[in-house]
């Protein structure tokens, strides 16, 4: 995966943006959120991630994220992510996605048909406990923020719920900020 940026502690928290190529909307139904919550669910149990914070919207999602190999346990979370939203896509018949995909694949992308996730990952370093709880109300007021919903715990695909002891769609590493 190509990327300007690098995670250079891996040891603290990063603040983690991932987009859908040309921000198309693709988490609109519950099946493609299972997707990356499975996914990230996964690599919590298996990968050693340490998930403290998250949001999924319509195109992309923020992650506040540890682990000694995040940079390739998120490699890993793009490319199986995006090979289960094209099978569920195709298997749905969703013509117009597959098309889009395929019309913005980038053009060194030769050996696949589309492109799903716009390339890298942008790790942010959280560099102090300030900056660990501005990114976290950041992930968590993002919903709220664009109109999808008045409270930041009525998103159902947000950490924000874990943080106010109701049930998320995922587990989460809280913290106590």
């Amino acid at each position: 995966m190509r990327t300007r940026y690098r995670i250079t502690d891996k040891s603290s928290p990063h603040f983690i943006t991932c987009t859908i190529i040309e921000w198309l909307p693709v988490f609109t139904r519950k099946p493609y959120f299972g997707i990356i919550i499975d996914s990230l669910n996964y690599a919590r149990q298996n990968k050693a991630l340490k998930l403290y914070a998250y949001v999924i919207l319509d195109n992309h999602l923020h992650l506040a994220a540890s682990g000694d190999r995040l940079d390739l346990v998120l490699k890993e979370f793009k490319s199986h992510t995006a090979r289960e939203i094209i099978k569920l896509a195709t298997a749905e018949n969703r013509t117009w996605l597959l098309n889009q995909f395929e019309y913005f694949k980038l053009k060194h992308k030769q050996t696949s048909r589309y492109q799903v996730w716009q390339e890298g990952f942008h790790p942010q370093l959280i560099s102090s406990e300030d900056m660990l709880r501005q990114k976290i109300d950041y992930i968590h007021y993002n919903p709220v923020r664009i109109g999808l919903v008045e409270r930041a715990e009525d998103w159902l695909y947000s950490s924000a719920r874990n943080y106010l002891d109701k049930t998320g769609v995922l587990e989460v590493d809280a913290l106590d900020i």
